[in-house]
């Protein structure tokens, strides 16, 4: 493969990988800021089921 592309292969995978690192980030920390809201919610099932 030429050099030159070969490079810019290389630049645009390691931008794809950066933003899928960004967007790993945000999810947990959203998932950090809200621990509790998952566990709010099974007991709000439980208490809908009985």
């Amino acid at each position: 493969m030429n050099a030159e592309l070969e490079y810019s292969v290389m630049q645009y995978h390691a931008a794809e990988l950066r933003q899928a690192a960004a967007e790993q980030r945000r999810v947990r920390e959203a998932r950090k800021d809200r621990p509790s809201e998952r566990r709010h919610r099974s007991v709000f099932a439980r208490f809908l089921a009985s």
